[in-house]
């Protein structure tokens, strides 16, 4: 049985919250496992607590943003990273793992979100050139990265949510150059998706992969993270991904 940590505070009404435990529960029928699903909400998430994700094979940084308690669910994202626990992130999720990278790793200990702390001195996430609202749009991706393996191609499209912010393009080249590399831009050249060397499975998007659960569809993304969490769960090594042309 693989446990999955979700990290947020959930909503009834999010259709992401809804799509999430739907789209796990897809991607375990197909690759033959069951998965247990458990909601981390931030106010809970202290250094006393965080520990606890030790018992999980994978994390889940979801969205719907703000969180409610910001530094519960930086905590829990730095010890998923740092214990090279099987982590995704999307939208709002995907934006938290870039501020949880910035000020642990990148020593930018201001790091903040615009949404949340828009005086900030240092805005890592910061308002989209142009906003989406339950868009689909095309993407690019790095060729022979993770995310392009996981897809087997280079170009694809996917759904967002609703979504006003992203990676700040002034930090891209900092964040590569310490293995946490943009690997999947949007129509417009933007940075969307990100992907950490070095760790068994750290993606963050800003769209999300999740609605594909209401369509009925194995979703490759969550497909991989939850092949890597069954690595995790039985060897805690690393794993090979399975590509979109695989079963």
């Amino acid at each position: 049985m693989l446990k999955i940590a979700i990290i947020g505070d959930y909503q009834p009404e999010a259709k992401a919250h809804i799509a999430i435990p739907q789209a796990i529960a897809l991607a375990a029928e197909h690759l033959q496992c069951q998965a247990e699903l458990q909601w981390l909400p931030t106010p809970e998430l202290n250094n006393t607590t965080i520990s606890l994700l030790s018992g999980y094979d994978a994390v889940w940084a979801a969205p719907a943003t703000p969180y409610i308690h910001m530094e519960g669910a930086l905590q829990a994202i730095r010890y998923a990273r740092e214990q090279q626990i099987p982590t995704l992130g999307t939208c709002g999720g995907y934006q938290h793992l870039l501020i949880e990278f910035a000020r642990h790793v990148l020593h930018l200990q201001e790091a903040d979100h615009a949404e949340s702390n828009p005086e900030a001195n240092t805005l890592i996430v910061t308002p989209l050139t142009c906003s989406v609202n339950e868009q689909t749009h095309h993407f690019t991706l790095k060729p022979h990265s993770k995310i392009a393996t996981i897809y087997g191609m280079t170009e694809i499209s996917e759904q967002y949510g609703i979504c006003n912010y992203g990676l700040n393009a002034q930090y891209v080249d900092l964040f590569a150059e310490q293995g946490f590399a943009i690997t999947g831009r949007d129509w417009n050249g933007e940075a969307r998706i990100a992907e950490l060397e070095n760790h068994p499975f750290y993606v963050g998007t800003l769209f999300q992969p999740e609605r594909s659960a209401f369509r009925n569809v194995v979703h490759p993304l969550i497909r991989a993270f939850l092949h890597s969490a069954l690595s995790h769960s039985q060897t805690a090594g690393t794993f090979t991904i399975p590509s979109s042309q695989s079963e």
